[in-house]
């Protein structure tokens, strides 16, 4: 005989069979990858190499999806708020998960409250540079003629806040000198004028740099990682000068929004180990100076984004960088 309680039991199991067997099934359809930055640039080609890989690994298939606007603060509500299914995937970065927190006085999402930390991807280091018709000839020679003259030097940025700012803001607090902060509109205009001489030095990553060091235009006085890079081994880091208070990265990875099923976040975490393991992916980054970060992923990431909130928290305040 059915009785009440076992007709409402059977219901309630039946009602819920759609939704495990979407979530085993997963994926059955394509899959919104949201960069909170614009095409073109290195969060785009990164987003767009990973997930052709990724894509094979869960047998899946993504669309990146380009949602720029105010330091990549759009497009990560955006994903925030969007449904949890795992349907929709957010490339992060130390900006958007840690140093947005404190640069701007609203943000309208909490990066560990709404979110999910999936896997860490890359990590790519900042690289001090400056003109190569400069006397400075090393970091060493650089720091002491900055000692010698406080705020007399100056840096160029790509923008208020931005990791190539507070990179020179660790920088200057690591090694005790006091520089000038020069902010552009993006990196391209601040190399213009550095290799114009127009201003002293440029703290930046090697997409960017990167041609004018092989060209001999510029010359690199350290790399702010702890490793030297394949790519220019010559390079010191500032741990081997001394500094490791100085070290400084742009990260990336992925999430997804708070309450995507455990086995959707853990398909998707077994695929980008196996992507980030491929050579053939990350070769294509080592040329840039970018490492795969391995092993970083689900709670071991989630540790590692509390760790760089409160990094950023004292960056910030010693920048005094703050946007509305």
């Amino acid at each position: 005989m059915i009785t009440r309680r076992n007709f409402c039991l059977t219901a309630t199991a039946t009602l819920m069979l759609p939704t495990a067997w979407g979530a085993e099934q997963y994926p059955t359809r394509a899959i919104n990858w949201i960069v909170p930055y614009p095409p073109g640039g290195q969060t785009d080609v990164t987003s767009r190499i990973v997930t052709a890989r990724l894509g094979e690994a869960i047998k899946g298939t993504f669309v990146v999806d380009n949602r720029a606007g105010a330091g990549g603060t759009l497009g990560t509500e955006y994903a925030a708020r969007a449904a949890a299914d795992g349907y929709t995937v957010l490339y992060v970065s130390q900006a958007t998960m840690a140093a947005n927190l404190y640069l701007y006085k609203t943000l309208r999402y909490d990066p560990l409250k709404d979110f999910i930390p999936v896997h860490a991807m890359f990590r790519t280091p900042v690289v001090l540079v400056v003109d190569a018709a400069r006397a400075e000839k090393t970091a060493q020679q650089f720091i002491a003629l900055a000692k010698a003259h406080p705020k007399k030097l100056n840096f160029g940025s790509a923008g208020t806040g931005t990791g190539t700012h507070l990179s020179g803001v660790l920088f200057q607090d690591a090694t005790g000198i006091e520089l000038t902060h020069v902010p552009y509109k993006g990196s391209s205009p601040a190399l213009n004028d550095l290799l114009g001489g127009r201003i002293d030095a440029m703290f930046d990553y090697l997409n960017v740099v990167g041609p004018q060091i092989k060209s001999g235009k510029l010359r690199a006085l350290a790399v702010l990682g702890q490793d030297r890079l394949k790519a220019y081994p010559d390079i010191p880091t500032i741990v081997e000068l001394g500094f490791p208070d100085a070290v400084s990265y742009s990260w990336s990875g992925v999430a997804v929004p708070a309450g995507t099923p455990q086995n959707i976040v853990k398909k998707l975490s077994d695929g980008l180990d196996e992507t980030l393991r491929d050579p053939a992916v990350t070769g294509q980054f080592e040329e840039n100076g970018a490492a795969a970060m391995l092993d970083i992923k689900l709670e071991s990431f989630r540790r590692f984004i509390i760790e760089e909130q409160k990094k950023y928290a004292e960056i910030v305040r010693k920048s005094g960088a703050t946007i509305n």
